[in-house]
């Protein structure tokens, strides 16, 4: 597919990133990716945004090999999302829970036009339009602060709605001691289990109220993706998947503790404590091994090693312990070649994977949906790059159903109060915003 290309200097990165994303919230699909320039070893694009979808593709009933020639024969850029959902494909298994904001399982759309910032420049490429058009666009909001967005409906949030729990407290602690009664007869080793908190007839303006979780909590996998009515709003931390020539990288976290920004003492001592807790370690090692073996079945001999071990990142409200394990793949491994091997990701299962997700349809209560699935991008090189989607809130203007998810991995060790602060701790970006 050829495409326009043009690069334009700009004077002011950060203003220039809310007038692109504002200017695309009048698309009926767009997909915005930022990194907030947090400075990695495995850093991919800054910030990209696609919108305007040429084609599209979702789900068939034979969904990746279908994909594959879809993507083969468009050769181009393609955004879209896998959600968690996506599994029952894979692994022949069936979910009946309620899902209020009804993504599809499975999409990915061609976009008109693709933006890439950098610090002082951005590269526009466009399939019909021209890029100084767009550009001119771009540069002549002025309204960027509260974003734009055409359906008047969502000009006017409504502040008074009330977050309740899909699972009450006393029933969360029941569900995780049955857990850990699985986990000692030996039916699995650890189990990743989520919660839901939802509102109904719920008015909100998604673009605004993405800004404001951004402010709050600039992780570097943060996503605002619109797909007609439904949104995605994400400030995730963690990476799924990452293909780069022939390397792949997956970067799992499983350990979480918060910050004390107040006190830089207890700040550094409460890192220190996660860097050294042995539950935290436990986790984590055995969702490195899960990547390792899911990594096994697509890489070459010998490939798959682990590059960082429980290794503590610094976010703004949150230490989390990731890992790092990489290997080599053939040059021609397709997305969907990866996403048969390694889907859903081991941080949002747990081990071993099929018996789990069997015991999380059994105790969970609503489906997971886009939560837990992964939003990101495939370049026409074939190189792609796939966040987690965590620390999210999802929202479907159509039937104003809110939701966000949260969860954690359930070891023998766990304790169940414990586990549900944790799940509190994890939403907390997501209440303030919404408080």
């Amino acid at each position: 597919m050829n495409r326009t290309k043009a690069i334009f200097a700009i004077d002011n990165y950060s203003v220039f990133k809310q007038q692109m994303l504002s200017w695309a919230n009048q698309f009926n699909i767009c997909c915005f990716l930022d990194n907030h320039q947090y400075q990695t070893s495995y850093n991919s694009v800054e910030c990209l945004l696609a919108v305007n979808a040429v084609s599209s593709f979702t789900s068939t009933p034979n969904t990746l090999k279908d994909f594959t020639q879809f993507e083969q024969t468009k050769n181009d850029w393609l955004f879209g999302h896998v959600s968690y959902d996506f599994k029952n494909e894979l692994h022949g298994l069936t979910s009946n829970h309620h899902d209020g904001i009804q993504f599809p399982d499975f999409f990915f759309f061609q976009p008109e036009t693709v933006i890439e910032l950098r610090k002082n420049e951005v590269l526009i490429t466009c399939i019909e339009n021209k890029p100084e058009s767009i550009f001119k666009k771009i540069t002549g909001i002025r309204n960027w602060v509260l974003g734009s967005c055409p359906n008047p409906k969502l000009q006017t949030p409504n502040s008074k709605f009330h977050i309740t729990p899909r699972i009450a407290k006393e029933s969360y602690i029941t569900i995780i001691e049955q857990l850990k009664q699985h986990i000692r007869r030996g039916d699995c080793y650890e189990i990743n289990f989520c919660q839901e908190f939802y509102a109904t007839n719920v008015t909100i303006n998604p673009l605004e109220t993405y800004q404001k979780l951004a402010e709050i909590s600039p992780n570097p996998f943060s996503c605002y993706y619109k797909l007609a009515d439904k949104f995605l709003l994400c400030a995730s931390p963690e990476r799924y998947i990452k293909k780069q020539g022939t390397e792949i990288i997956s970067q799992p976290i499983k350990g979480t503790f918060k910050r004390n920004l107040a006190d830089p003492a207890l700040d550094a001592a409460n890192k220190h404590t996660l860097q050294n807790s042995s539950k935290d370690k436990a986790e984590n090692v055995m969702v490195v091994d899960l990547v390792r073996n899911d990594l096994s079945k697509i890489c070459t001999e010998g490939s798959v090693k682990v590059d960082e071990l429980f290794k503590v990142y610094t976010f703004p409200q949150v230490y989390q312990m990731i890992s790092t394990i990489s290997g080599t793949v053939a040059s021609e491994a397709s997305f969907a070649d990866v996403l048969a091997a390694t889907f859903p990701m081991g941080s949002m299962t747990g081990a071993p994977k099929q018996k789990v997700m069997e015991l999380t349809e059994q105790y969970e209560q609503t489906k997971r949906g886009i939560y837990s699935g992964c939003v990101g991008y495939i370049a026409p090189n074939k190189e792609f790059d796939f966040n987690v989607v965590i620390r999210s809130i999802m929202y479907n203007a159509q039937n104003q159903y809110l939701s966000y998810q949260v969860g954690g991995g359930i070891t023998y060790n766990s304790h169940a109060e414990s586990e549900y602060e944790e799940c509190l701790l994890k939403a907390e970006a997501m209440k303030r915003v919404l408080e």
